[in-house]
């Protein structure tokens, strides 16, 4: 059975939550968010990380980010086998009863994802997104960054 989508997320700040765990992984080696809550007017993601981040640091993930939102990539959707999605993605936050068939989002060739969630059609439907605060936890050894998109 195809796994439709389910979570009814604001579409933009779902699409911009794929992008920001791409660009984590990519400058700082982190996995994508461990948990996250999207909303329309704020959103927040959870890192397992080491340390804060500093201003500079914040900045450049920030502009990072934008980057790829004003590339105007488009999204798509596919659908894998669970055993392709098994061997290519992070199928961990799956539940057992996701079924036989996977559905990934495609970000341009940024972000390759399994997700149930719903999102724009092309990243130039999102605008502009400003970190509003990162917050670490040494006892936890998770990173919180919150987000908000210009305009919302």
């Amino acid at each position: 059975m195809i796994n439709e989508p389910k979570k009814d997320y604001n579409r933009e700040m779902h699409t911009a939550e794929h992008i920001l765990n791409q660009t984590m992984i990519r400058k700082f080696g982190t996995g994508r968010s461990v948990t996250n809550h999207i909303e329309k007017k704020k959103s927040k993601c959870d890192y397992r990380f080491d340390r804060p981040l500093d201003d500079v640091e914040v900045k450049m993930l920030e502009k990072s980010v934008n980057e790829v939102i004003a590339m105007s990539l488009d999204v798509n959707e596919s659908f894998v086998t669970r055993e392709e999605a098994s061997d290519r993605y992070n199928v961990s936050k799956l539940p057992d009863n996701a079924g036989d068939v996977i559905r990934i989002i495609a970000v341009g060739d940024y972000d390759y994802c399994p997700c149930i969630g719903q999102h724009v059609s092309n990243t130039s439907e999102i605008g502009a997104i400003n970190i509003i605060s990162t917050d670490f936890n040494s006892e936890s050894g998770i990173l919180r960054i919150r987000y908000k998109i210009a305009g919302f």
